[in-house]
């Protein structure tokens, strides 16, 4: 096996300072920090994603990437935020979940085709995978993201 093969880098961006940060989820157990705070980069919870960061986030990823598009206005992505904790948890080094505002991002929403809320997105390789639309609960959300 080479080096390549055991890497699974990411790009997220920190929540304490905004900076973008490549990390290798292969290590996330070295409890990776930000580069410029020095703040814990806590991947075992969904991370949020900007307009700005969203293609090269989900492009680079090297692990398949769950995007949650949301609203802070929308009770059933609120009811939904339970369950995806979980799935950012269980598949911690496996799997990298996202939660775009959208609207924050308008844009990638539209690009998307997002017109209902909550809607989901797995990225795998930087193409979508499959889409769900609405809330589902928590064994639908793990089947949909291959954990059961």
């Amino acid at each position: 096996m080479t080096e390549s093969t055991l890497t699974k880098p990411v790009t997220v961006r920190c929540v304490f300072c905004q900076t973008l940060n490549r990390v290798d989820l292969a290590r996330r157990d070295a409890a990776p920090r930000c580069g410029e705070c020095h703040k814990p980069i806590l991947l075992d919870r969904p991370l949020p994603v900007t307009g700005e960061d969203f293609d090269r986030t989900v492009q680079s990823a090297a692990v398949p990437v769950l995007v949650d598009f949301y609203a802070d206005w929308c009770g059933p992505c609120h009811a939904m935020a339970p369950g995806l904790d979980a799935i950012a948890g269980q598949g911690a080094g496996e799997l990298l979940v996202l939660k775009l505002d959208i609207d924050r991002a308008q844009e990638v929403a539209a690009r998307f085709g997002v017109r209902s809320i909550p809607t989901l997105i797995l990225f795998d390789g930087g193409r979508e995978q499959r889409r769900q639309v609405g809330m589902v609960d928590a064994k639908r959300l793990r089947a949909f993201v291959g954990l059961e």
